[in-house]
């Protein structure tokens, strides 16, 4: 495997965003990347701009909402799927998966959930279940498989700034966090958490109440490896200076690197 660094961004509009996405791009050199929340149709996405840094790209748009791609430097993601089992019914563009530089990456937006209760919760609770169905596979391959992107939910109360004013918002419901735990549980690892276990880390900050500038964060965005890309797991960050650009999403791009040795 070559020393690879992963990303992913949920970049909150793609055309409004997309300087931030280039001078990050340029500057980090991901080799890369899942993008959410394109809110961008096919047509719109912007590929051209996107090849003339280096990259190219796969992806699955949705008019004003939603919207996952997937980028590579110096290469072209060979598609793998396009949404998950089990949802013909399902309109919304989440999940999108291809192979690249010798890797298995899936791009995911899980739902937002709010508000809580009713019926966008139970569409949340319903598309987890059809992705815990699905990585199930995806776990046990002898390929290194990274399940990357916005999950909506906060794990524990160490990945909040402050639990209490989020109590009944649907990214800290006990369902949700449930949810997320069965999938660790079939062996999946949390990158950010495996490598700083004591450690308060944030990849979201909304954009009232100065939370921002109070790190007042929330940490939703993971990269999932499955054992055999977990063994070259070597280091993990938040690039929050993206954070604080003009007219940045509100979240900061969350990244893994895998070594080419893997660790003893």
């Amino acid at each position: 495997m070559k020393n690879l660094r992963i990303a992913t961004f949920n970049i909150n509009g793609i055309r409004a965003r997309l300087p931030n996405l280039l001078e990050w791009l340029e500057r980090e050199s991901p080799d890369i990347v899942c993008l959410q929340e394109l809110k961008a149709v096919d047509k719109d996405f912007p590929a051209a701009e996107l090849e003339s840094v280096g990259y190219g790209a796969i992806w699955h748009g949705q008019a004003s909402w939603n919207g996952v791609a997937i980028l590579a430097r110096d290469a072209q993601p060979l598609e793998s799927r396009r949404g998950l089992p089990g949802g013909d019914d399902d309109s919304h563009s989440r999940y999108l998966e291809a192979a690249v530089h010798g890797v298995l990456v899936g791009c995911l937006y899980l739902p937002n959930g709010n508000p809580q209760p009713g019926p966008k919760f139970d569409y949340k609770l319903a598309w987890f279940e059809r992705l815990i169905d699905y990585a199930q596979g995806l776990q046990a391959s002898d390929h290194p498989v990274v399940l990357a992107g916005d999950y909506n939910v906060v794990p524990t109360d160490m990945d909040i700034y402050n639990p209490r004013s989020w109590l009944k918002d649907a990214l800290l419901q006990p369902e949700s966090r449930a949810c997320y735990q069965r999938l660790l549980d079939q062996g999946w690892t949390d990158s950010l958490r495996h490598l700083y276990p004591d450690e308060r880390i944030y990849t979201f900050w909304d954009y009232f109440r100065q939370h921002w500038q109070k790190n007042s964060g929330l940490r939703i965005d993971h990269l999932l490896l499955n054992p055999t890309a977990s063994a070259y797991l070597s280091e993990a960050g938040v690039d929050a200076w993206v954070r604080n650009q003009p007219h940045p999403s509100d979240h900061a791009p969350t990244w893994i690197r895998l070594a080419s040795r893997k660790r003893r």
